[in-house]
């Protein structure tokens, strides 16, 4: 059965469960205590030296990175509307990964972890002017479309929905961006949707 090694309140870990869930595959999760340092302990490190999770584990496979762990569900379990093969909708995926670590982890996500989680050392002020950047930009991309790319759902949905959808946590108030608005509710009605806890 998979493991998914996670922490119920990780946005990364977040968008792992739910493709597991969008795909229907059983798999147990291994709670890592992230308060007290369990992932920068040595059983931890041993799946994952950059002590971070989520981390997933499929019979000898250990895949780290969340992009990366989605990347591998679709193209290990998932059809090929999940994540295509051909090169220039690949490259388009692989685009919104790409986003999902940069602006909206430097926006929604760092927001999200200063108020959250009380983490200091982010400079707010930053984050909240790279959250209203990507969220404009993203609302005028879902403007004339349903979704990231394409006509269906993909792990680019996937990879970017967690920490937009919890923008409120980080203060970040998505009034004023409908099309995203309507984007996430789209999400929370495909088939075998979870929450994230």
């Amino acid at each position: 059965m998979l493991k998914l090694y996670s922490h119920e309140l990780s946005g990364n870990s977040y968008k792992v469960r739910l493709l597991l869930f969008l795909l229907g595959l059983e798999h147990e999760v291994i709670r890592v205590d992230l308060m007290s340092g369990e992932h920068k302990k040595p059983p931890f490190l041993a799946l994952n030296p950059f002590g971070q999770i989520p981390v997933l584990v499929d019979g000898e496979a250990i895949v780290t990175d969340a992009q990366a762990i989605l990347t591998y569900l679709a193209k290990r379990y998932g059809r090929e509307d999940w994540f295509p093969d051909e090169a220039i909708a690949a490259s388009k995926i692989v685009r919104w990964l790409s986003i999902a670590t940069g602006e909206v982890r430097q926006g929604p996500e760092n927001a999200r972890l200063y108020h959250l989680f009380g983490v200091k050392s982010i400079n707010i002020e930053r984050a909240t002017e790279k959250s209203k950047y990507i969220l404009t930009l993203l609302n005028e991309h879902l403007k004339t479309r349903l979704w990231l790319e394409f006509e269906r759902p993909t792990i680019a949905d996937i990879a970017v929905f967690p920490y937009v959808s919890l923008a409120e946590d980080g203060k970040i108030s998505l009034e004023e961006y409908p099309h995203i608005i309507a984007w996430i509710e789209r999400v929370q009605g495909l088939p075998n949707f979870v929450g994230m806890t």
